[in-house]
Order: C-alpha cells, then sequence, then structure tokens
C-alpha cells in the first residue's frame, strides 16, 4: 500500500474511495512518567515520550492502511497525521488521508 502525503501521484490517475483513519490512545506506565517529570527539570529529550509517540504513530497508520485495504485501496494520499493529549502522560495519535484506486 503507497502512503504518501501529496494529493497525486506522479504518473497515476486515481479514483477516490474516500476518507480513512487510523486512532489510537498510548500511555506510559507511572515508572516512565515518574522518570519524564525528573527529565523536565535538567532538560533534553523524553526517549520514553518519544518511542511512545513513534508506537502510537505506526499503530494509526497500520488501521487506516486496513480501512484502505478494505476499500479495495491502491493508496491512500494527502495522509496527515493529528495528536492531542487525552491526560498527563497518555496521547491520542490520528492518521487519514484519502483512499484511491488506480485507473
Amino acid at each position: 500500500m503507497l502512503v504518501v502525503n501529496t494529493e497525486t501521484i506522479s504518473g497515476k490517475e486515481l479514483e477516490t474511495l474516500g476518507l480513512v483513519k487510523g486512532s489510537t490512545v498510548h500511555s506510559k506506565n507511572v515508572g516512565r512518567d515518574f522518570m519524564a517529570g525528573l527529565k523536565t527539570i535538567v532538560g533534553g529529550e523524553i526517549k520514553g515520550y518519544t518511542e511512545m509517540m513513534n508506537e502510537a504513530r505506526n499503530l494509526a497508520t497500520s488501521r487506516m492502511i486496513a480501512e484502505a485495504e478494505q476499500l479495495g485501496a491502491d493508496a491512500v494520499v494527502n495522509v496527515r497525521f493529528t495528536t492531542s493529549g487525552i491526560m498527563q502522560g497518555a496521547a491520542e495519535v490520528i492518521a487519514y488521508g484519502t483512499a484511491v484506486k488506480y485507473l
């Protein structure tokens, strides 16, 4: 499944199948939250949260692709990600785009 953030795919005519999306809410365990809190005192990257967000984006993307496959899509174009904090230490990640079929 080709996934791109452009509106078109060079050299392809596309039939629009519709909006597809995938989402997840992820959090880290209490121990990692405590360590992240300490990290804010000295500054720098909070690797536990970086890993959490990467895992969440991958899962949201996989779910979006699965939805596109159910529609019989060849690709998803104009892909975007959005993130929102649900509570301290937890975030929702949504991946969305337009499922298309090659003509």
